[in-house]
C-alpha cells in the first residue's frame, strides 16, 4: 500500500479538490493540512518556501515534495491502485496527451477566468468585468462545440476509457456547468454524457464540495 501524500492546500479550492480526487481515484490516502487563504497563508516565507509562486496545494510523501496540481495528479496515477488514469501504450498515450493539452489549452484559461470574474472577485469584494466574461463565454461555448464532435466519436476525451485529461475538467467544470449554468449542456448531448458521467463518479462525490 502506497504511504499516505501530505496535502497541503485549502479544503474548497479547484486545484486542491483535484489533487485530493486523484489521490482517491488511486486509493491513496492522504492527510490535509489546511492553508487559508483569506488570511494570506499562502504568501507567508514559510510556505512559499515549498510553493515559491504562493499557490495551493503542494505535496510531500516519503520526502518528495512536489507542487502544481496537474504535476501533482501525474505522479499520483503512477503511484497506489485503482483505475488507470494515463495509457502506456504509446498510441493511446499520445491521445492521452491531446486530450490533456485540450483540457489545459483550451477549457482551462477560459473556464479559470470566468470563475474568477464571476465568483471569486465577490468574495474579495470586486466588481465582475461584464464585457469580458460576455467575450469568454463565446468563447466557451466555441469550445464546447469541438468538445461535442469530439464526444460524438468516442466515450471520454482520449477514447473509451478515463483519464486525467477527463477528471481535471471536474473542479471548474463544476462552476461553469453547474454552479453559473453556463455551457449550454442541454444542446450539446455528448458533452452532457460524458459530464454526467465524470460527475458520478464516487471519487468526486466525496471532495466536490471539499477535499
Amino acid at each position: 500500500m502506497t504511504n499516505a501524500i501530505d496535502l497541503y492546500g485549502a479544503p474548497r479550492s479547484t486545484c486542491t479538490r483535484r489533487v485530493a480526487l486523484i489521490a482517491k481515484e488511486r486509493n491513496i490516502p492522504y492527510n490535509l493540512t489546511p492553508v487559508d487563504l483569506m488570511k494570506g497563508e499562502h504568501t507567508h516565507a514559510s510556505y512559499r518556501e515549498h510553493q515559491p509562486f504562493g499557490q495551493v496545494p503542494y505535496i510531500t510523501h516519503d520526502g518528495f515534495e512536489l507542487f502544481e496540481s496537474r504535476a501533482i495528479g501525474r505522479y499520483l496515477a503512477t503511484l497506489g491502485s485503482g483505475t488507470e488514469l494515463v495509457p502506456t501504450e504509446p498510441r493511446a498515450r499520445a491521445k492521452f496527451e491531446q486530450a490533456a493539452s485540450i483540457e489545459y489549452t483550451q477549457f482551462d484559461p477560459v473556464a479559470s477566468t470566468i470563475a474568477y470574474e464571476k465568483v471569486f472577485k465577490k468574495y474579495l469584494g470586486q466588481e465582475t468585468n461584464e464585457p469580458l466574461v460576455t467575450e469568454l463565454v463565446a468563447r466557451l461555448n466555441s469550445k464546447l462545440d469541438a468538445y461535442e464532435v469530439i464526444l460524438g466519436k468516442q466515450k471520454y476525451l482520449a477514447g473509451e476509457a478515463v483519464t486525467l485529461a477527463d477528471l481535471y475538467h471536474l473542479p471548474y467544470g463544476t462552476i461553469i456547468f453547474e454552479h453559473l449554468k453556463l455551457g449550454g449542456l442541454d444542446g450539446r448531448p455528448n458533452v452532457q454524457r460524458w459530464w454526467k458521467d465524470i460527475t458520478s463518479r464516487p471519487t468526486w462525490q466525496a471532495v466536490k464540495d471539499a477535499a
